[in-house]
This record gives structure tokens, C-alpha cells and sequence, in this order.
């Protein structure tokens, strides 16, 4: 991919920050472009110009879907299918990137997450994302659409919104506050670096057969609790630093991914451990204040914390 020439389409909603980009903004293959992949005519003009569509965005946080479905049913149905017009418009190839969420609960010893696992979507944003997947599909049957799909675990790693777990952690404990674990802290999730999703994204594009999907898992299965201890074990700090709350609606109890199938074809894996990127994470954290700071200081993410937590920072 050293030649490959990046356009960027971001509308800079509350979790956007072109700071995130400051590596390349300066490099003449990368282009920023403000706007929204509902807008029809932006979308169309950008997709027109382009090889290959790597669809990223979303709205992903549970919680706030709960709040309010309203921009997720926007960005994740009707964007989507701006998107998938486009392309099929002009002819060109789409890679959508999904989310394990769209299947639903696993019990303790279920099988693993896999490329035949049925949908059964639990709260709105999961409900949205298998909608856009659904389309993605449909297109693909009935327009030729030339497209891939992933699913994939949970992504940590910098830059991560302090509004998912291990980002809010990370910058409470830095402050002196606590982990707030929600119900038993027994959930269990599959973690996956950002870095290696990134791969795997590449490898899907690079190639990945048209038609197919692909699962993208980090091999990193574990309970919220023991992620927080890990955490704090990372951090020099004891168990007295987590704080239990009523668990969250729509709660599901165990994400877990089957990952031999891009493994097989594509010659993907997970290249970083858990503890690995745990640590690294918590260094950038701790280096990158300036980043993370103004987000928590700010008036609107402050009333957001005090809704879901209960307390002001």
C-alpha cells in the first residue's frame, strides 16, 4: 500500500478530532474532506473519484443509543446506503467494516462468533449495524455491488474517545478516579488492537474475495473484571479503585471471535498481545494528556459523564 492515496471523510462529531490525523495531514497522498456520508452529493462526487470505499463510520457507543437511536438509525442506515448508491453508481469497490455486537450474547461455552453465526441484535446500535451489513449483502446480490465485509471485536489502542471502557478507565485512574464496572463485571469481550484491525482491513481490500466476509478477532478474551485489574496492575493500583454500578440495558454477556477463516485465506492475525497493547496504550495516555484533556473538560462530555456515572468530574 505505499502508493495508495487516502481520502478522508469525516463530519468532526463529538468524537472527531483532527488531531488524531496530525501524522499525515502534511503528506500530499492523504486529503481531509469535512462532511457527511448522508449527504448524497458529497458521497457521490468523492466515491466517483475513487478505487476502492473503506467504510468505517459509524455511531458505536451502546449507551448513547439507548439515549437516543435517532443518529444511529442517520449514520449507520441511511449513510450506509449513500454509500452503497455510490458505489454501485459507479461501479466501484466497497469494503464495510461491522462489529461482532450484530450477533448478539454468547453463553460461557458457546462456539465462538463465526462467518455463520445468525444476527440477533440486543440494543439500537447493534440493531443499526446489522441493518447496514443487511444492505451491504442485499447490493451485493441484487446490484452486483462489488463489495466485503468484516466483523470484528472490540478495538483499543490511542486516540480511543474516553466514552469506551478502557479509555474512560485509563484517564479516571490518571485523575485519581475510579473504574465504574457495570453489574458483576463477569461481560466477557475479545479485545483486538486497532493496528492489527487496521491490517486486517488492508488485507480484506488487498485480497479478500468479493462477496465474502471476514471475522476479526484479537484472540484476547476477558471478563470487564479482570480487564480492570488488569489495568490497574499496569497502573501500580490496587482493587479499591473500582466502583460497581447497575448494569446497563441490553447488556450482552460474552463476545468471543472465530478468526481462522481470514487466518486461512488472508494469511491474518492478531499480532499484539492484550497485555502488550495495554501497556502501550496506558504510556500514549499518559503522554498525550494534552489530547484527552480538553475532551474531558469540555461542558457537553461532562454532562454526559455525570448522566451515565452519576458524578461530576
Amino acid at each position: 500500500m505505499p502508493d495508495w492515496e487516502v481520502v478522508n471523510l469525516d463530519s468532526l462529531t463529538y468524537a472527531g478530532n483532527l488531531a488524531n490525523t496530525i501524522d499525515v495531514q502534511t503528506n500530499p497522498r492523504y486529503r481531509f474532506v469535512y462532511g457527511s456520508i448522508t449527504d448524497k452529493q458529497i458521497v457521490d462526487e468523492l466515491v466517483r473519484d475513487v478505487d476502492v470505499v473503506a467504510h468505517f463510520a459509524a455511531e458505536t457507543h451502546v449507551d448513547r443509543s439507548i439515549v437516543d437511536a435517532e443518529p444511529f438509525i442517520l449514520t449507520n442506515i441511511l449513510g450506509t446506503q449513500r454509500i452503497i448508491d455510490a458505489c454501485v453508481r459507479h461501479g466501484k469497490r466497497l469494503h464495510h467494516v461491522s462489529t461482532d455486537e450484530v450477533f448478539g450474547s454468547l453463553g460461557p461455552t458457546d462456539a465462538k462468533f463465526n462467518e455463520a453465526t445468525a444476527y440477533s441484535p440486543r440494543n439500537p446500535y447493534s440493531a443499526t449495524k446489522a441493518a447496514s451489513d443487511h444492505l451491504v449483502r442485499a447490493a451485493i446480490d441484487t446490484h452486483g455491488l462489488q463489495a466485503t465485509v468484516s466483523n470484528c471485536t472490540n478495538n483499543y489502542g490511542p486516540f480511543l474517545y474516553p466514552e469506551k471502557f478502557l479509555s474512560i478507565a485509563i484517564t479516571n485512574l490518571i485523575d485519581g478516579d475510579p473504574i465504574f464496572i457495570h453489574g458483576d463485571g463477569r461481560q466477557v469481550r475479545d479485545w483486538i488492537h486497532a493496528h492489527d484491525h487496521a491490517l486486517g482491513v488492508i488485507a480484506i481490500i488487498e485480497k479478500g474475495k468479493i462477496g465474502e466476509t471476514y471475522m476479526m478477532g484479537g484472540n484476547s478474551e476477558l471478563s470487564v473484571l479482570d480487564t480492570a485489574k488488569a489495568l490497574l496492575g499496569v497502573m501500580g493500583l490496587t482493587d479499591n479503585m473500582l466502583e460497581y454500578q447497575k448494569d446497563r440495558p441490553g447488556q450482552d454477556r460474552r463476545y468471543a471471535i472465530d478468526y481462522s477463516k481470514i487466518e486461512r485465506e488472508l494469511g491474518w492475525r492478531p499480532t499484539r498481545t492484550f497485555e502488550e497493547g495495554l501497556r502501550d496504550m496506558v504510556l500514549w495516555y499518559r503522554k498525550n494528556e494534552a489530547w484527552w484533556r480538553p475532551i474531558r473538560q469540555g461542558s457537553a462530555y461532562r454532562e454526559w459523564f455525570k448522566q451515565q456515572f452519576g458524578r461530576v468530574l
